[in-house]
């Protein structure tokens, strides 16, 4: 089923780079960006996730909070956020869980082979739990203002 603007984000509970739990609930009555990712420290994504980072104030100040998900596990996101001084939680969704609880894992083509992987999309979900925007056509380098 394709999420869509208004629906319920589905709830969760992942671990993310230290193995603690995050939740949906913990998000209760706070904004939060939940952005899907493909792969840590590949082009594109380093570039969004720093983004992301340098825009945190302003994301905050606007009442976002802001975690990332791929399909990376616990120890690629410690270096991943230790090379790139990240200040945001990363969930390590080694199952797929989240993945395809969002409708995000899906099939790709490069080069002409066609494999199964994230498709780049954030959920901007409200206070109470409600998709308010779903962006699929990120632009790394300003996805904070895509936010906003």
């Amino acid at each position: 089923m394709e999420l869509k603007i208004g629906d319920k984000a589905p709830a969760f509970t992942s671990k993310d780079e230290n193995g603690k739990a995050i939740s949906l609930a913990d998000f209760q009555g706070k904004k939060l960006a939940l952005y899907f990712y493909p792969k840590d420290d590949t082009s594109g994504c380093t570039a969004q996730a720093c983004n992301l980072r340098d825009s945190l104030p302003a994301l905050n100040a606007a009442g976002y909070h802001v975690v990332g998900v791929s399909a990376d596990d616990e120890k690629s996101h410690l270096k991943f956020i230790a090379k790139y001084s990240l200040n945001f939680p990363l969930i390590a969704d080694t199952d797929h869980q989240l993945v395809e609880a969002f409708g995000v894992w899906k099939e790709k083509s490069m080069y002409g082979k066609k494999y199964m992987g994230i498709v780049r999309t954030t959920f901007v979900i409200d206070e109470n739990g409600v998709i308010t925007n779903i962006i699929d056509k990120v632009k790394t380098a300003e996805h904070a203002s895509q936010i906003i």
